[in-house]
């Protein structure tokens, strides 16, 4: 008798970790659907079908889901409460892709113009069921993702499938929709020295290999029971001040940059004059504790490695100016601002010194608190 195979959908999958995903489920011997708008095609075998519907609309997906049944569905895309209500009665099993920032009260208000200017000091590693995860913030997008959430885990609860729920962070590698890391290889491809890092780059910012992401899945894939009505946080499991990973693109690049560290207190309203993801002046960084615990999470790609491919393939396949992907990043290139920025502060940055060096103060001669007795001088 020919054994049947089991079938998966994926809403979505245009993003930089979808297409892994749908590999992986190939690979497990899934007969995988795509189901999406139709915008960003995404870029996965022949031999996975596609479905076109609206996963922002609930009757589009009603539609295009009537009479069909999956082992397993993997929601990255859509209005997630939309998604997991036509999935009742169509999947025993519901994998749900979510959002890190929008959960935390203090890591930015997602509807915002500029999210990074919104921010609030946080604790470094929060897990799944911080206090700052509940408490209300202003931010309604941030309320509707929460309450998403807790949609998924009560239908889990109620018995209408198996579900589990993955907090993403800023994704990086090939093929992005939105790739943060652009801004700093366009500038590289084109010479650019020049690079204005706010606050000397000193801020923690959770971001997660599009294969590393992909591999986080896959295990709740595999281990059904283990992950059975959790919430996981999941990034990159070592993550990196903005100025380590300005230096590790710049130096798979094959490029320099002149880093002009400027106080974030100095820069106004709406400044953009610099990658939006260097915009950020408070840790952004959750615990994945438990996903390594439960799932046995690893990254599957260090970060080295995970940085020099990403890089190859944006040197290969370089984005057209004003492509939409490009359009995505609010990064405005406009070198000519920067550079006046730049000797704004450089001249500011005079001035003070020689304000300060004029007013009277204490001189300290600092001496080693565990200074060797006299006669032991030369030991």
């Amino acid at each position: 008798m020919e054994e049947v195979s089991m079938k998966a959908l994926v809403v979505g999958g245009s993003g930089a970790s979808g297409p892994l995903i749908v590999r992986g489920l190939i690979d497990r011997d899934y007969e995988v659907t795509v189901l999406g708008r139709g915008v960003h095609p995404p870029a996965v075998p022949d031999s996975v079908a596609q479905i076109k519907a609206d996963p922002f609309e609930a009757e589009s997906l009603a539609a295009a889901l009537e009479s069909q049944s999956y082992d397993l569905v993997i929601a990255m895309y859509g209005v997630l409460r939309h998604v997991a209500a036509a999935c009742v009665g169509l999947t025993p099993r519901f994998i749900s892709v979510g959002g890190l920032a929008p959960i935390y009260k203090g890591w930015g208000e997602m509807t915002s113009i500029n999210p990074w200017e919104t921010t609030s000091s946080t604790p470094l590693f929060l897990e799944e069921a911080h206090v700052l995860a509940r408490e209300e913030g202003i931010d309604r997008f941030a309320g509707a993702v929460r309450r998403a959430e807790s949609f998924v885990m009560r239908l889990h609860a109620d018995g209408d499938f198996n579900a589990t729920h993955f907090r993403y962070p800023l994704v990086y590698g090939p093929g992005n929709i939105c790739p943060a890391e652009w801004g700093l290889i366009r500038r590289a491809r084109e010479g650019r020295r020049p690079l204005i890092l706010p606050g000397g780059g000193l801020t923690l910012v959770a971001r997660g290999f599009s294969e590393n992401m992909a591999h986080a899945i896959l295990l709740a894939v595999d281990q059904p029971e283990a992950s059975a009505g959790q919430i996981y946080n999941i990034c990159d499991a070592r993550s990196q001040y903005n100025a380590e990973w300005v230096q590790a693109v710049s130096k798979s690049s094959g490029h320099e940059f002149e880093t002009v560290p400027i106080p974030f207190d100095l820069l106004p309203p709406g400044f953009r004059a610099t990658p939006p993801q260097l915009l950020y002046r408070n840790h952004w960084v959750p615990s994945i504790q438990k996903v390594k615990d439960q799932l046995g999470y690893r990254d599957l790609v260090d970060f080295e490695q995970a940085i020099e491919r990403t890089v190859r393939w944006y040197h290969d396949h370089p984005l057209g100016a004003g492509a939409e992907e490009e359009r995505n990043l609010g990064d405005p290139f406009d070198y000519a601002y920067e550079d006046a920025v730049i000797s704004a502060y450089h001249r500011l940055a005079v001035d003070f010194a020689e304000n300060i060096s004029v007013v009277p103060h204490v001189e300290v001669q600092w001496r080693h608190p565990y200074q060797k007795p006299q006669d032991h001088s030369e030991d």
